[in-house]
């Protein structure tokens, strides 16, 4: 299963008038039935909720209060991301009769045209607050807390990862936990601007469109709709006519081949790099020491001490975004499949029950899956799905694993020979094509078993290792306050501080229309990029979309979050 988590939203999606039909909860629970957890996203505080729905127990995990509270209808236990609201605040808001007026654990809610006196408060108090919008609804919560950092918080507590959860939503609250799901879905009813921005709308509005949905999912886990989404695509390399060579992160198997020092590092640390970006979990089954000091994983296993098994799977576990390095230079050669088939099953046992790690890649594949080596059904899945086998001798690897490829990266000189050595173990060869008698450094053959394609050359995107450092601490760093940038709009009502790119792309999703397009006629957001991030690309192309006054705040707001995200490592 690739999707084992639904994250939906409650009034206007789940919910018909507050309510929930028996209908929409017989599915909810025939979801549940089938393994997969469901968590409730909802900007509703928790009491109100309750009074509304009596089965909230219906739920694996409610993320309220617009992602400020999480809470665990199984231990009845309650986590919540921010302080309680300022008592200074609420009292300036009651003293001006603004009503209704909701306090919550975290939030403070009321209803346009409300928003005004709202910010006004809030820029007289000095207070780090934001407001965010919701069909008429005005939610106040602190800096930096969404629906998606709710979400991300109690996936973190549940051990699962964005990658393995569905979203489905109908709001503008909703984009930031929708973004964050690695498919994301709109009912019918949904307000356009939602419609436009995810992976796929239902037929059916509100709970209807959910239990089609999930429909859907049960039956064949969506796996129609993963050629069609292509925002999650790994970039291998460009072709020469300059398109770009994709592959999907999920369904896909890998043989990367090719003589000694031909670049076979090379390529695999573009594909690892760019799984990290992507926040993808990896495991790297390390024979020789060749990743020890790859970036972005934790290192288990020297040349004195060899990796333990439990501590592997319980490493992985942890964390959904910690990728590891099982080095085996301290197992003696003769040791090392044995090592590796102890660690395998218990691989595939995590994966079904968490969906990952993502990826597992295995280098000196020849020596681990030796010839030699006959799996029972428990320890070879169906497909290879997210596996890299990395080798010099494809005809040394195991008939079995090696049948199960679909995609081929040949490097180094000699590529026939290769192509020729795979192609006579597994009995299939590719469609007629000139294949060249060598491959310059930094170039590969690819060869995708799956469709009707020929082999084809293309050059490989290089590592950005030193790039990705740099560009991690404007991501997700802390700048100092006086790079920071301050949303505060034409009269100075608001003083929201974004202290990195992650901040400002959340920040501005909940920012009103106005205090937007404020700054981007001023062009702040050009100069920040230039003054502060240091990066003259991403500040050209934004005074570009500040110069075009035929787009809308949110046309803006979403074209210059494209051009952040293209670039810097943000939360998937």
């Amino acid at each position: 299963m690739r999707y084992l988590a639904l994250a939906t939203d409650y009034d206007g999606t789940l919910a018909t008038h507050g309510q929930v039909s028996e209908e929409i909860l017989e599915s909810v629970k025939r979801f549940k039935e089938s393994g997969r957890k469901i968590i409730l996203v909802t900007g509703r505080e928790l009491n109100e909720l309750r009074r509304d729905f009596s089965q909230i127990e219906v739920f694996d995990c409610i993320v309220a209060e617009n992602g400020a509270l999480i809470y665990d209808p199984a231990t009845k236990e309650e986590f919540l991301l921010g302080a309680s609201p300022p008592e200074v605040f609420v009292e300036r808001l009651k003293s001006q009769n603004i009503e209704p007026l909701s306090v919550g654990r975290v939030i403070v809610a009321t209803w346009e045209p409300n928003e005004t006196k709202v910010l006004e408060a809030i820029k007289d108090l000095g207070l780090e607050l934001q407001v965010i919008f919701n069909k008429g609804a005005v939610m106040v919560l602190p800096s930096g807390i969404n629906k998606a950092a709710g979400l991300k918080a109690a996936l973190d507590k549940m051990g699962f990862s964005p990658h393995n959860v569905i979203g489905v939503g109908d709001a503008e609250n909703d984009h930031a936990f929708l973004d964050l799901c690695e498919l994301s879905v709109a009912v019918a009813n949904a307000l356009p601007m939602v419609k436009e921005r995810v992976d796929w709308v239902t037929e059916n509005s509100r709970g209807e469109g959910v239990a089609e949905l999930i429909d859907h999912l049960l039956e064949s886990d969506l796996a129609e709709l993963s050629t069609q989404i292509k925002r999650h695509d790994l970039t291998l390399g460009t072709k020469d006519d300059q398109s770009p060579v994709q592959i999907h992160p999920y369904g896909t198997s890998i043989l990367l081949a090719g003589m000694s020092g031909g670049g076979k590092s090379t390529l695999a640390s573009a594909i690892l790099e760019s799984l990290t970006e992507q926040g993808y979990q990896f495991c790297i089954i390390d024979p020789e020491g060749d990743y020890e000091n790859f970036e972005g994983a934790f290192i288990l296993g020297n040349t004195q001490q060899a990796p333990n098994i439990d501590e592997v799977i319980s490493l992985l576990k942890q964390q959904p975004e910690q990728n590891v390095v099982v080095n085996l230079l301290a197992v003696k050669l003769e040791d090392r499949p044995a090592f590796f088939m102890k660690l395998w099953p218990l691989l595939l046992e995590m994966r079904s029950s968490l969906g990952r790690p993502h990826w597992i890649v295995i280098d000196e594949a020849h020596h681990l899956l030796p010839t030699s080596w006959e799996p029972s059904s428990m320890t070879l899945p169906k497909s290879l799905d997210g596996v890299m086998l990395i080798t010099v001798h494809p005809d040394h690897v195991a008939l079995p694993a090696l049948s199960l490829i679909d995609t081929l990266l040949v490097v180094g000189k000699e590529p026939r020979r290769t192509l020729d050595a795979f192609c006579q173990t597994v009995g299939y060869c590719p469609p007629e094509s000139t294949i060249p008698e060598t491959l310059e450094q930094g170039n590969s053959l690819a060869w995708f078993r799956k469709t009707e394609e020929e082999p084809f050359c293309f050059k490989i995107n290089p590592p950005r290792f030193e790039k990705v450092r740099h560009r991690r601490k404007y991501a997700k760093g802390e700048l100092g306050d006086d790079k920071c940038f301050f949303f505060r709009g034409a009269e100075n009502k608001l003083n929201l501080k974004a202290q990195n790119l992650i901040m400002f792309t959340q920040i501005a999703e909940g920012v009103d229309d106005d205090t937007w397009l404020y700054h981007l006629q001023q062009q702040d957001y050009s100069r920040w990029f230039r003054e502060a991030i240091k990066d003259e690309d991403l500040a050209t192309e934004t005074s570009e979309i500040e110069d075009n006054s035929d787009l809308s705040a949110n046309q803006s707001r979403d074209r210059i979050k494209d051009l952040i995200e293209e670039r810097y490592t943000l939360p998937a």
